[in-house]
């Protein structure tokens, strides 16, 4: 028996990480691991070793990974880095050119009912244009909501800021701008030379 499980989870419906590309909701989820339990009375699923998560552009990987799904079918993912590793994840964003989004942490915890994704310990958020890194959040624990584009930074791994924290720290690319058009040669007036 092989040792990669394979799981096609039709109702895992991660949308919207970091203002996600709006096809990725259509798409199917498909995780590999080395080993996986599924218990659909308690709606548990536990992935262990080489946790890969891909749902169209959005790719997700880490050592371990634990989804819970609520009544109404909303999924709350947890993936946890290997020792001395990080989790993470990668997704393309909605609008014009190609822009992505990339993230990292100890621990990624991911609500697709709320849309939010938080990254915990060691935690960086990076946007993208191709390969052009635009923007770069660090900090202890970073918060995305991909509805409000809205990310939040904090010193500790419990999520709000402590005085006895460290800092976070944010790296913003100047903006390129549009060329200025060039000016044509005056044309004399009729009548003038």
């Amino acid at each position: 028996m092989k040792n990669i499980l394979l799981l096609t989870v039709f109702s895992l419906a991660i949308m919207g990480v970091a203002h996600a590309e709006k096809a990725d909701s259509e798409k199917e989820a498909v995780i590999t691991a080395r080993s996986g339990h599924v218990d659909d009375i308690k709606q548990v699923r536990t992935l262990t070793g080489d946790v890969v998560l891909v749902k169209g552009t959005l790719t997700m990987k880490a050592g371990r990974a634990l989804i819970t799904e609520d009544p109404q079918g909303y999924q709350f993912i947890t993936f946890w880095a290997d020792p001395g590793k990080l989790a993470t994840f990668r997704q393309k964003r909605d609008g014009a050119g190609d822009l992505w989004v990339e993230g990292e942490a100890e621990r990624v915890e991911y609500d697709n009912k709320t849309e939010v994704v938080k990254l915990f310990s060691r935690a960086k958020l990076t946007r993208l244009e191709g390969a052009k890194v635009t923007d770069v959040a660090n900090g202890a624990f970073i918060s995305y909501d991909s509805r409000k584009e809205e990310f939040a930074m904090e010193n500790s791994n419990s999520g709000t800021s402590t005085a006895d924290g460290g800092s976070v720290r944010m790296v913003i690319q100047p903006k390129t701008k549009a060329p200025a058009a060039e000016k044509a040669p005056a044309t004399p007036a009729p009548g003038k030379k």
